[in-house]
């Protein structure tokens, strides 16, 4: 395989990935900012890729066990091996989350997170990491949701990263799947831009009012990140505290 290695959080994540095609990079550190989890807790992520997201979320938040589903052979090798190089508690599942069995053989979690397929089949990206990654085949969004609604504890919580101009579907999704109490923040490119990415997260079983919090701006008008993002990409803040 032919990767690179970079680094997220200020240099204390190490991840190795491929140097073409699917990458790891905002998103991933934004979803794993949005997870409200505690030490000792065990986490989820469906459709982990090379485990960016959960890797950040483990570097954060200290004494987390991790499992991380993903149904490519390449990815999943290149996740156990971001995993020696950062020190993680980190199990690697290797199949699909439409496979009954992947999800009977889960652990009991605390927190499920994940950047599921987020735009409708149709016209695809020739590279099938990226569509798979980024567009939905045969699963729907709504079945992303209750895998991870399934593996979790009575009063956990699932986090999901999503382009905002899905965020109908997002919320009815997340109903079918039995969650409430929503809880949204939107990422901005720029103070008077429309936002590009959106953040939910809810509870299975939970019946409460949904909160839609501030907005993050990402860039500073004259250039660079905002105080508050460059918060978020170092680890040192947290957008939910739910």
């Amino acid at each position: 395989m032919d990767v690179t290695e970079d680094t997220l959080l200020g240099g204390r994540v190490r991840l190795r990935q491929m140097k073409r095609g699917l990458r790891a990079g905002l998103d991933a550190v934004m979803l794993a900012a949005a997870v409200s989890a505690k030490p000792g807790e065990t986490v989820l992520e469906a459709g982990a890729g090379t485990g960016a997201a959960i890797l950040c979320l483990m570097a954060r938040v200290p004494g987390l066990r991790g499992v991380a589903v993903e149904r490519d052979p390449a990815l999943c090798e290149l996740m156990r091996e971001n995993a020696r190089l950062n020190g993680a508690s980190l199990t690697v599942v290797e199949g699909d989350i439409a496979d009954p069995a992947v999800a009977a053989g889960l652990p009991r979690c605390n927190r499920a997170l994940a950047n599921p397929p987020y735009w409708p089949a149709g016209s695809r990206p020739p590279d099938p990491l990226r569509a798979g990654a980024t567009h939905e085949a045969d699963l729907p969004l709504e079945a992303w949701l209750r895998f991870c609604a399934r593996a979790l504890r009575r009063g956990g919580s699932v986090t999901i990263i999503l382009p905002a101009a899905r965020l109908s579907d997002g919320v009815l999704a997340l109903r079918a799947a039995g969650c409430g109490g929503i809880w949204l923040r939107a990422l901005q490119p720029l103070p008077d831009a429309a936002a590009k990415r959106i953040l939910l997260c809810a509870r299975p079983g939970l019946r409460a009012p949904d909160v839609v919090l501030p907005g993050v701006v990402l860039h500073a008008p004259g250039g660079g990140w905002t105080e508050e993002a460059a918060g978020l990409l170092a680890g040192r803040a947290i957008l939910f505290g739910n």
